[in-house]
């Protein structure tokens, strides 16, 4: 069907690595199932990149067998194919990988959040998913927060601090929260995903204590204004100029928000699909405010120039019949299926689309021009510099 290699990576130097797993394996399997050329990229917790067919196999990491295989590793990697990621081994048993296209599925820092896909950029490959800048920008809440702001779409009100202004006057800026906003309150590192180190608190003594868990995974970190009353909403894009909006899903939960326990593993986690207890499919919205929320996700998909896929969340408040533009996520985990089942775009069906938005991306890339013809180094002046060291 695709006579050329799909690179799939997953895992990374991140705290979501466990949940790239999950992402990483099932797009494996969806692709081979479809006759696609598979190569499993695995990035272990330490950084180290490991490929081979056999990785993928999410029996490997369930049982933490990885060591066994560290004959997969030690590859290095070269571009001395234009437009291809080319990994190679010298020695005795020498070996070589040629990859053609990119398909992500990592979670977070490090992957989620445009690094990677610098690189794939870099080598001039087609990759799925959304670009260096839209990943940058929605990996860092307090950016979203602020094109929201500028853009006039409705956002709970915020505040932002570094780590370096926390270490330095802890005390003010403890004043400066409370006396913005009343309790209760969330506290988020800025740039991580997952529900990790989110907290819902209540006091000051709560609030000191969050933010020195946040600030243990971040060096940014952002504190918001709690929704009363809340429904957690979301909404699932995929495509380029013209994205398809999937049925909006509402999270059901006991806690104040949706943990990463509540999303991965209380009764087997609603994004691993086996909680259908915990959403509701369609959400229970009437039917204004439910055009509304998937016009505004498409909206915030285009403003932030998303591509391929991603997942705006929402805030609504049951009393006041209000919404928040929340947060963006460029690479939900395992691609939201559940949710695109429901919206009638089965797995084989979703993977083949983000595939051939990847292929038409790219493409569209060729109509520029990424050179310019000058004469600067031929010039008088440019004679006349001198360079000394």
């Amino acid at each position: 069907m695709f006579d050329k290699n799909i690179g799939v990576f997953f895992g990374g130097k991140n705290p979501e690595h466990d949940i790239s797993i999950f992402t990483g394996q099932m797009i494996i399997s969806g692709l081979k199932a479809l006759g696609f050329n598979v190569i499993p990229v695995y990035i272990d917790k330490s950084g180290v990149w490991f490929i081979g067919k056999k990785l993928g196999d999410l029996k490997i990491f369930r049982e933490g067998k990885i060591n066994k295989y560290s004959h997969l590793s030690g590859w290095n990697l070269d571009n001395e194919i234009h437009g291809k990621m080319v990994f190679y081994k010298k020695g005795l048993f020498k070996a070589k990988l040629i990859i053609d296209i990119a398909f992500p599925a990592l979670h977070g820092q490090n992957g989620e959040d445009g690094t990677i896909q610098g690189m794939f950029e870099m080598f001039n490959i087609p990759y799925v998913g959304c670009d260096v800048y839209s990943s940058a920008i929605s990996m860092d809440k307090v950016f979203t927060k602020l094109i929201y702001k500028a853009n006039g779409i409705s956002t709970t009100d915020f505040l932002f601090f570094n780590d370096s202004d926390w270490r330095k006057s802890k005390e003010s800026l403890i004043k400066k929260i409370e006396k913005e906003f009343p309790y209760p309150l969330f506290v988020k590192p800025a740039r991580l995903g997952s529900s990790i180190a989110i907290s819902k608190v209540k006091t000051k003594k709560e609030l000191e204590d969050a933010l020195e868990v946040a600030f243990h995974y971040d060096s940014k970190v952002i504190v918001e204004k709690a929704v009363s009353n809340l429904k957690d909403l979301t909404c699932c894009l995929i495509g380029n100029d013209e994205p398809l909006v999937s049925l909006i899903m509402e999270s059901i939960y006991d806690k104040d928000f949706v943990s990463y326990e509540d999303k991965y593993i209380e009764g087997g986690g609603t994004q691993l699909e086996k909680s259908d207890k915990k959403i509701i499919i369609p959400a229970d919205l009437d039917k204004k405010t439910t055009q509304e929320i998937r016009e505004m996700a498409k909206t915030i998909y285009r403003l932030v120039g998303c591509s391929g896929i991603a997942r705006v969340d929402f805030l609504y408040d049951k009393k006041s019949m209000k919404y928040f533009a929340n947060e963006i996520n460029t690479l939900p985990g395992i691609l939201y299926r559940h949710l695109w089942r429901k919206s009638g775009i089965e797995l084989e069906d979703l993977l083949k689309k983000l595939v051939d938005y990847a292929l038409e991306r790219y493409k569209d890339k060729e109509k520029y021009t990424y050179t310019f013809e000058s004469d600067v180094l031929k010039s008088e002046n440019s004679a006349k510099l001198k360079l000394s060291l």
